[in-house]
């Protein structure tokens, strides 16, 4: 089984061990190129907590900042293993969405303790501020680092899909989906897609998948990489002209 990863580079390298347990290889893809900014490093007086809601974000923070004193609330476990892996002590990960950090935050800290960092990219999925802003806490965004969609897709990428070669597609985000969809259409390759299957990780990634006719997409029954990752394993054992 081949899959088609197209997470930013740095997260879709993170996927080939797990993936290659299952005896799945990996296509990289990245239909998103990261690029941090520079600047001075933030000051930490007065906050609290820092919110990740991607390891980009925290690898963002950490080219700025010395300081891992400061407890980190991550959205998920890929974003809370990054924060640990560069040094971070207090960690919690909220196992899931951009609600779900909310209500990790407003029941673990105290809104009177001092505001949250939320490093951030250019674009973001969902409004964090503003559903932690209703039991009082104070969020000041920074950010860090920009997702800038690919153009098109590589010419490895084009010969692969087209000759029957990827069985399937990974999709972490509405954007990405989004993006693919983009792609295929531009390149002619919406003909391929009844080859192959969409992975996504939430309901809201689907949607946007949709838009191209896969052979199915799945979904994952938690949007966290582990049980996307897990999804795909299960869903190996379906038959190729299988539902």
């Amino acid at each position: 089984m081949r899959l088609l990863v197209t997470r930013p580079r740095d997260d879709a390298e993170a996927l080939a061990g797990p993936l290659a347990a299952l005896g799945i290889e990996i296509l990289i893809e990245p239909l998103l190129g990261i690029r941090y900014r520079d600047g001075p490093p933030p000051d930490l007086a007065g906050v609290q907590a820092i919110l990740a809601t991607s390891a980009n974000g925290v690898r963002a923070l950490v080219r700025r900042c010395d300081d891992r004193d400061v407890a980190v609330f991550a959205v998920g476990d890929a974003t809370a293993r990054a924060a640990r892996a560069a040094g971070y002590r207090a960690v919690e990960s909220a196992r899931g969405t951009v609600e779900d950090l909310a209500r990790l935050v407003c029941a673990r800290l105290d809104a009177g303790a001092g505001a949250l960092l939320h490093v951030a990219g250019k674009t973001v999925a969902g409004d964090l501020g503003g559903l932690v802003a209703g039991a009082g806490f104070k969020v000041c965004r920074h950010v860090y680092y920009e997702a800038a969609p690919a153009e098109c897709f590589s010419a490895a990428a084009v010969r692969a899909m087209a000759e029957g070669e990827v069985d399937g597609v990974i999709f972490f985000s509405p954007r990405t989906a989004a993006i693919f969809v983009s792609l295929a259409e531009a390149h002619e390759l919406t003909d391929v897609c009844p080859g192959m299957v969409a992975y996504c990780l939430s309901p809201a990634v689907a949607e946007r998948a949709r838009l191209l006719p896969w052979r199915r997409a799945v979904t994952a029954a938690r949007p966290d990489q582990e049980t996307l990752i897990a999804t795909i394993g299960q869903d190996r054992a379906v038959p190729k002209d299988g539902p």
